[in-house]
């Protein structure tokens, strides 16, 4: 039979847990201490680099790209507000919220033919255009980034994916699943019809029927009837934009 330990073993075990305890502590506070340290150094480095290529920043698509990753990788948001130290340094705030200003434009120009809903490509097509005279290049994470900051205005911009294509909400309309498989069966040949639902997607001439003209009624949708074969096409712009360079 094991004798159970005295009292003064019991208080040796206890002390020798503290000190393991105050020894990981101090561990833990000296990592942190110097991940702190680590941090500041290359925030500050972080800022010299912006003030050294402030130009290729503002003018170098991929130069800003990667320059946002290095923001993200130490918390650090550029674009965080208009009037903080890296607006000032950079102006890249005016920068995104000029770019945010014409993405409106674009999307209120284009929803009388789309419904509020954009290939993300034809968005970034058209602001392409509309900035040749700036000859500042843009790109999709550009215009990911100043949509991001659109969401503020509680006005439905988003970003959503639909099959391999991101599509640009401008209204706050609430698409189902059903829509968005039959955004993604039209991507094909840009309109889909009843039959072609039914069959691809096993569905009810109801079900089909049901989502096709709720998308219809909600302007993401245009009908074309007067084919040979009696049926009719839906046809959705958002992912079948045809633009002119």
């Amino acid at each position: 039979m094991r004798k159970r330990p005295g009292i003064g073993g019991l208080q040796t075990a206890a002390a020798t847990r503290d000190q393991y305890r105050l020894v990981g502590e101090n561990v833990a506070r000296i990592k942190t201490d110097l991940m702190k340290e680590q941090l500041a150094t290359f925030r500050s480095q972080l800022e010299d680099f912006a003030r050294k290529h402030k130009n290729d920043i503002r003018k170098n698509p991929a130069f800003r790209s990667q320059f946002h990753e290095m923001c993200a990788k130490v918390g650090v948001d550029p674009l965080a507000s208009n009037k903080g130290f890296w607006a000032e340094l950079l102006g890249i705030g005016d920068f995104y919220y000029e770019l945010g200003v014409q993405i409106v434009d674009i999307c209120l120009a284009t929803r009388s033919l789309n419904g509020g809903l954009i290939d993300l490509q034809e968005l970034r097509n058209l602001l392409c255009q509309k900035r040749k005279a700036a000859r500042e290049s843009v790109t999709e994470d550009d215009c990911l980034r100043a949509i991001s900051k659109l969401k503020v205005l509680g006005s439905g911009f988003e970003v959503i994916s639909v099959g391999k294509k991101k599509l640009v909400r401008s209204v706050p309309t609430e698409l189902n699943k059903d829509h968005n498989e039959i955004l993604d069966l039209a991507q094909g040949q840009g309109y889909v019809t009843v039959e072609e639902v039914e069959k691809r997607l096993s569905w009810s001439s109801g079900r089909a029927i049901d989502a096709l003209e709720t998308l219809l009624e909600e302007g993401l949708a245009m009908i074309d009837d007067g084919h040979k074969d009696g049926k009719r096409r839906y046809w959705f712009p958002c992912v079948s934009f045809v633009t002119t360079s």
